[in-house]
């Protein structure tokens, strides 16, 4: 019988936020018109408005 205490999970996380960052470089996109632009570091795509519609923009790969 193997005793674990507190901590001794499986393990297998990848910290905070789930670790589904896309790293620095990239696009970001249009869903709506499909207008890209180049990913500035420290700014989400999602804070970036289309220049052509208007529409929040999301991250391309």
């Amino acid at each position: 019988m193997s005793r674990r205490g507190r901590g001794g999970g499986a393990g297998g996380g990848r910290g905070r936020g789930g670790g589904y960052g896309l790293g620095p470089g990239g696009q970001c996109v249009c869903p709506s018109c499909g207008y890209t632009a180049q990913h500035i570091v420290g700014q989400p795509c999602y804070s970036m408005k289309c220049p052509n519609c208007g529409s929040p923009m999301t991250r391309g790969s």
